[in-house]
Formats: C-alpha cells, sequence, structure tokens
C-alpha cells in the first residue's frame, strides 16, 4: 500500500480493495464453522472405525473449544501489535497441521490433538476480521459487513452438513480432513498475500495497562448482569448443534443419516437466517425505543423454550423445532454489541474476547459434559445412545440457562436502584 492511499484512509477504498479484505477473513471464518460443526455428521463414522463412545465423542469434539478460548485474551493484544493479516495467515498454519492430525490418528489421543490444534489454529478467525473491518471500513458499513462475516460462517455450517454427508460417498472422514488441510494452508495463504498491509498503530497501552483494562472488564457488575446468560445460551447452541443435534435426530426422531444430514442442513440454514433477522430486527426495534439488550434477552428465552421441546421429545414436527432452534439460537449474539457498547470504546476488543473466552470455555464442558451424561445409560439394542441420556444431558443446560436468566432480571435490578 503506497503512502498516497494510507493518506486517503477508510473513505476512498476502491471495491477491489474492498473485496481483498473482506474476502480472505471470510474463508477463513467459513472454515473454522465448519471444522466446528462437522462432527455432528461425522460422529457415526468416528465411533465405528475407532470405537469411540459419547463421552470420548464429547471430548475430543470439545478439545476444539478449549483451545480456541485459552487464546482470547492473548489474541487480542497480539492483533492490536501485529495486525489481523500477519496473526490469522500464522495461525491457520497450525488449524492445518491439526487436520492433518485428525486425519491420521488412530486413537482418541490423536483426535484430540487434531482437534486441539484446529481449535487453536482458527481462534483469530472472526475477531481478526471484525479488527480488520475497523481498520478499512467506515464505521457506519460495519454493522452490515460484521453481518455478511457471521454469515459466512453460517455458509461453513451448512457446507458441514448435507455436503460433507454426500462427500462421504468418494471418500471417508480421513480423506475429508485431509482434504480440509491443504484448503486451511491454501486459506492462510490467501489472507497473507492478498489483505493489503497497512501500518499498526500502537495506542501506547504498556502490558501493565492491558491488563488492568481486563480486570475493569471483568470486576464489572455491567459486564456480569449479561455474561452469564449470554454464555450459558451460547455455550449449549454450540454444543448441540456442533455435535449432539445429529445423534440426537438418529436416537430420539429415528431418522436415517442422509435425512439427518437434510435437517442439520436446515439448521445451519437457518442459522444464517437467524444471524441477518436479528440483526436487522434488533437495528429496527432499537429506532423504536426498544434496547437490543430487551431483544437479546427475549431471544435467548425463546431460544430456551426450544430447548424444552427438544428435551421432551417433541419428534412430530422435527424439522420446525429444530429451524427454531437454529434461528433462536443466534440471539445472543446481540449481547457483544450490548456489552462492547456499555464501556469505553478503547476496552471493546478486551470487552469482546472476554465474553468470547467464557463462551468457548462454557461450550467445551457443556460438549464434553452432555457425553458423560450420555454415557450413563447402556447403548440401546440398535446401537445408539439412550434417549434418556439425551434428556439429562440437554436439561443440564437448560437448568443453567433458567438460573442465569433469574440472575439478569436480579443483576438488573440491582443496577437500577444504584442509580436512584
Amino acid at each position: 500500500m503506497n503512502p498516497s492511499s494510507q493518506q486517503m484512509g477508510n473513505h476512498f477504498l476502491t471495491l477491489d480493495k474492498k473485496l481483498r479484505v473482506f474476502i480472505p477473513f471470510a474463508l477463513g471464518y467459513f472454515l473454522s464453522y465448519l471444522y466446528r460443526v462437522v462432527n455432528a455428521v461425522l460422529a457415526p463414522d468416528l465411533a465405528a472405525e475407532l470405537g469411540v463412545g459419547p463421552s470420548e465423542l464429547g471430548l475430543l469434539t470439545a478439545a476444539y473449544f478449549i483451545t480456541f478460548a485459552a487464546f482470547q485474551l492473548p489474541l487480542g493484544v497480539l492483533l492490536d501489535r501485529f495486525g489481523s493479516r500477519r496473526i490469522e495467515s500464522f495461525l491457520l498454519i497450525f488449524a492445518a497441521a491439526g487436520a492433518f492430525v485428525f486425519s491420521r490418528a488412530d486413537s482418541v489421543t490423536g483426535l484430540v490433538i487434531g482437534r486441539a490444534l484446529i481449535g487453536f489454529g482458527v481462534s483469530a478467525c472472526l475477531m481478526a476480521a471484525f479488527k480488520a473491518f475497523v481498520t478499512w471500513f467506515r464505521r457506519e458499513q460495519l454493522p452490515l459487513i460484521n453481518g455478511i462475516q457471521m454469515a459466512s460462517g453460517g455458509f461453513g455450517a451448512l457446507t458441514a452438513t448435507a455436503p460433507v454427508e454426500a462427500a462421504l460417498g468418494i471418500t471417508d472422514w480421513r480423506g475429508i480432513f485431509f482434504i480440509l488441510s491443504i484448503l486451511t494452508l491454501a486459506v492462510a495463504a490467501t489472507v497473507f498475500v492478498v489483505v493489503p498491509e497497512k501500518k499498526i498503530e500502537q495506542n501506547g497501552d504498556s502490558i501493565k495497562d492491558q491488563v488492568q483494562g481486563i480486570i475493569q472488564v471483568f470486576s464489572s457488575l455491567t459486564f456480569w448482569r449479561i455474561a452469564p446468560l449470554t454464555v450459558m445460551s451460547q455455550a449449549a447452541f454450540m454444543a448441540i448443534q456442533g455435535l449432539w443435534s445429529g445423534p440426537w435426530l438418529r436416537d430420539v426422531a429415528g431418522l436415517e443419516r442422509e435425512v439427518i444430514a437434510q435437517v442439520l442442513f436446515m439448521i445451519a440454514a437457518a442459522m444464517v437466517t437467524g444471524f441477518i433477522l436479528m440483526g436487522a430486527a434488533a437495528e429496527r426495534l432499537s429506532r423504536l425505543g426498544i434496547k437490543p439488550i430487551a431483544i437479546a434477552v427475549a431471544g435467548m428465552t425463546a431460544f430456551m423454550m426450544t430447548q424444552i421441546l427438544v428435551i421432551l421429545e417433541v419428534t412430530s414436527w422435527v424439522r420446525t423445532l429444530w429451524v427454531l432452534f437454529g434461528i433462536f439460537g443466534t440471539t445472543g449474539i446481540i449481547s457483544y454489541a450490548v456489552l462492547s457498547q456499555s464501556f469505553p470504546a478503547h476496552l471493546a476488543g478486551r470487552v469482546n474476547t472476554g465474553i468470547n473466552l467464557l463462551v468457548f470455555i462454557c461450550a467445551f464442558a457443556a460438549q464434553w459434559g452432555i457425553g458423560a451424561i450420555i454415557n450413563l445409560w447402556p447403548v440401546t439394542a440398535a446401537g445408539g445412545y439412550a434417549p434418556p441420556g439425551y434428556q439429562a444431558g440437554f436439561a443440564m443446560m437448560f437448568s443453567l440457562e433458567v438460573v442465569a436468566l433469574l440472575w439478569f432480571f436480579i443483576a438488573n435490578n440491582r443496577m437500577a436502584r444504584s442509580k436512584d
């Protein structure tokens, strides 16, 4: 990027340069979400070939979440210091290595290591994009560009369903992960080569100042008022959609593999729709005086209602039920904007990575924990998992969400009294 174009700044970006910024990061988030949910389709193959039980299946799939979460706080510092282009392209190399390890693994340990490397490698795919967009796009363009970025992850989830099931007719799960490792290297190279470089402007904060900012966020009632509900809602959605939805459709709804892949595709499509609809609804209703926090809480409550129907094994309209699950499961994302706008602008990055840290830690615990609960029941005569196990595991998550919702109202009243 030459000096004259640097001086023009964000306001005179050509369409070509906008695409050079957006497309590589969209490809990265596409892969990130594909990796996140692909095991919902591949679970029967992993269980059959390696003798993986529900607890182990939950652990190896959830390993993605724990390494993803562990890197969120240092990620914010690295993005500020070195920029999105360098950090994401470097980390994606680890994701490619993880996919290769996963494709060659012949034990649960190998699968866990592979998934852990993948989670670490894609940990920057959303936050790096958001930071790059702030750098390169005008402020009024950000809601649209961020929404399209989220939708690109939804398309990754779509690809991880029926298309992956179709690919299993050509290759096996090992071949799929080997292909993904090559694609991930290609995307890493694309981010590094295609995204334009821009000088990183340091804000002068020392490491001590940055840590103090993290402490300020995590010691605030403003943060903890909404964080528990957001975390529990997103953890339940990610844990169930990313793994346990597929086995539930097999063992509780009694669907065949091809139909399961179709329903998973519908869930992912509903998720894409939810990102767009909920974001648009929040913007429109806020103009009418309805605060985004009210929309977020209402949406997360509706998501809890869909979980009740899943727990009660309402299978007569299974497609509609899981489409609603996909739509309302996205509403927790609204809370990110609510939280970031509740703190000074210089803390916005640490607020987002802070909530992301908690979400992914709890998603790890939820995905593994549901598997451990399912494992308490013996395998059925058909070789599947017992339906009461799903009921108990999903009910655990629902109960935690209820507690978090009650806490939100308690904290809200406490904050209201403190202002009087």
